[in-house]
């Protein structure tokens, strides 16, 4: 499998199988990959993305295209959406080029979602693949703060989980932050690296569907230091919007210093998701 053009300057195909497999929570399944190909895994920690591809079942290994020159993605869409591997985003939890691990977190949801379904399977040796980094500064880590951020603020839900705590590995351990995280069981609270200036609050969404407004309400409840803060925000799509319009029309952020990204949305797939994406693009 190759990828051509500018793709390929920050990016490659790594060929992995399951290491394995632990529930670390009530709605959470660690995936540890490990592969030869992942000792030259090069990401960039914080919230460094991938995309995963994944058998469906009966399938032994993802399909791919072999070779596809510059335009290596558009061969894949070219296949049977029913043969092609499944394709979906997450972020890297943790990765150890010493031993050629990676970690991935997945939100469990049982048989619902092919990811899911997937991840409830998976066993020792179950082969996938990924398109990941090849360079650590890469445009897939989006979490930059600029040099003179004095706070740090984090607003995510159980999806951006994984990115919370690869951002708190790498932040120095005196760095202040203030970090409001929702899950939807009391069982999905996890410890998080935070040295003695992070305040972490966790918010248990029970039976509330997720994007109605409790993470908003709690940012906007809350009162910050004064100084230069730098915000992070990821999840679910219409929280992401409602806390980004209150940290910039509301607290006066600038908006330049706020960095959001809607995961998910509620009632649409990833795959449709993509599709609108690319017809965005295409228009």
């Amino acid at each position: 499998m190759a990828l051509g053009g500018a793709l390929a300057v920050q990016y490659r195909l790594y060929a992995a199988q399951v290491a394995g497999v632990r529930r670390i929570g009530a709605s959470t399944i660690r995936v540890t990959f490990g592969g030869a190909e992942l000792a030259g895994f090069d990401g960039g920690g914080r919230d460094q993305s991938v995309s995963l591809f994944l058998p469906h079942p009966g399938q032994d290994a993802p399909v791919l295209p072999a070779e596809a020159g510059d335009d290596w993605f558009g061969a894949y869409r070219a296949l049977d959406p029913q043969t092609r591997a499944v394709m979906r985003s997450y972020t890297i939890r943790a990765q150890r080029p010493e031993r050629a691990e990676v970690d991935i977190d997945f939100v469990s949801h049982g048989d619902v979602g092919p990811a899911s379904r997937w991840a409830g399977r998976a066993r020792p040796s179950d082969r996938v693949v990924l398109l990941g980094p090849a360079a650590a500064d890469n445009r897939s880590v989006c979490f930059r703060p600029p040099a003179e951020t004095d706070l740090i603020v984090l607003v995510a839900d159980e999806t951006a989980l994984p990115a919370v705590g690869g951002i708190l590995d790498w932040l120095p351990a005196d760095t202040p932050v203030r970090a409001w995280i929702e899950v939807p069981d009391a069982a999905d609270i996890q410890q998080l690296p935070v040295g003695a200036r992070a305040e972490v609050r966790w918010i248990v969404r029970g039976s509330t569907p997720p994007g109605s407004g409790l993470l908003v309400d709690a940012v906007r409840a809350a009162r910050l230091p004064a100084g230069t803060p730098y915000a992070w925000v990821a999840g679910e799509s219409s929280m992401v919007r409602a806390v980004r319009r209150h940290l910039v029309g509301e607290r006066g952020l600038d908006r330049r210093r706020v960095t959001f990204s809607g995961y998910w949305r509620q009632g649409v797939s990833e795959d449709a998701l993509r599709a609108e994406a690319l017809a965005d693009a295409a228009a």
